[in-house]
């Protein structure tokens, strides 16, 4: 496309791309509400990643054996690895990753409701691993088809480690429920607690998300919430019944005549009330982070003065 095409043109061009299921890159014309819709997304999945190192690095010294020790701590920095994919996808839009990290800091932009959540027992560590990585797979997945080319592309990485994350979090159940029966409960209490909160990470029901129509026109998301939550469920229940777990819903069963399985509506209120900054652990993510961001200032102000005295001579 060359400047000489008017903004008809040039908004043809980008419905042409989109049509043909190609990929739109960052110096190529995009209408501003793909731009900032991007910017929400890529920013709130940065965000998320950067947070979701808080719940099961509260674990890493407690873990039980060195084996267990060293497992959890390479997955936090697989995650502390995928925010700073993501926030550098999200750059490519011309946003600054300082402006994205106050705004998370400041609470103007959100993380996945999920973090929200206490890890109250080692078995959170493996339940995280099998539910919320089972479902940030389902979510993630579609991702690498985006039609936004870089954030596509991070995900490729991002989706084989969190594949990798889900397998170490089902392996470490799969020791627990063979164990103690204090093991088997711990595992079975801990799927009870996390259950309902991995059900609402895939978002409101289609009917009360009015993003997803325009995202999914634009090839942002392949699949709308719902669809993705009946997928997590249809994949999740026979681990479940491997594990001998119970799944805490007594409306759970296959539908032979949909082919999938019927379970219960999360509680909608609860889900508001997390995303509003009312979740049991909504205060203490937030000021941890803004924390951390305040005590590594001084590596910042290091780092931007050394390149600014040796930048010129490279």
């Amino acid at each position: 496309m060359t400047a000489t095409l008017d903004e008809q043109d040039l908004q043809q061009g980008f419905e042409d791309v989109i049509a043909a299921d190609q990929r739109i890159e960052p110096r190529d014309w995009m209408p501003e509400a793909y731009r900032k819709t991007l910017v929400r997304q890529i920013a709130q999945h940065a965000h998320s990643e950067i947070i979701g190192m808080q719940p099961e690095g509260n674990w890493i010294l407690r873990a039980p054996s060195l084996r267990r020790k060293a497992i959890l701590l390479a997955k936090v920095q697989d995650e502390a690895g995928h925010g700073m994919y993501l926030y550098a996808a999200a750059e490519t839009l011309g946003v600054d990753r300082e402006e994205l990290t106050e705004k998370l800091i400041s609470g103007r932009q959100k993380y996945s409701s999920i973090f929200n959540y206490p890890t109250l027992s080692y078995a959170d560590v493996g339940v995280i691993g099998w539910l919320v990585d089972g479902a940030a797979i389902c979510n993630q997945v579609p991702l690498c088809r985006c039609s936004y080319g870089p954030y596509a592309r991070a995900m490729i990485r991002i989706c084989k480690e969190e594949s990798f994350h889900q397998r170490q979090g089902y392996e470490l159940l799969l020791a627990m429920v063979n164990g103690t029966d204090a093991q088997r409960e711990m595992v079975q209490e801990s799927t009870n607690r996390f259950w309902w909160p991995s059900l609402m990470m895939f978002g409101p029901p289609d009917a009360d998300s009015p993003n997803t129509s325009q995202s999914m026109g634009w090839g942002i998301k392949r699949h709308t919430n719902d669809e993705l939550r009946q997928r997590f469920v249809d994949m999740t229940v026979p681990q479940a019944e491997a594990l001998g777990i119970t799944l805490p819903d007594p409306d759970l069963r296959w539908n032979a005549e949909r082919g999938h399985y019927d379970f219960s509506e999360p509680d909608w209120s609860e889900l508001k009330a997390v995303i509003s900054g009312s979740g049991p652990c909504n205060a203490q993510r937030l000021a941890h982070r803004r924390r951390a961001h305040e005590d590594g200032a001084w590596v910042r102000d290091a780092a931007a003065a050394y390149a600014a005295k040796h930048g010129g001579s490279r």
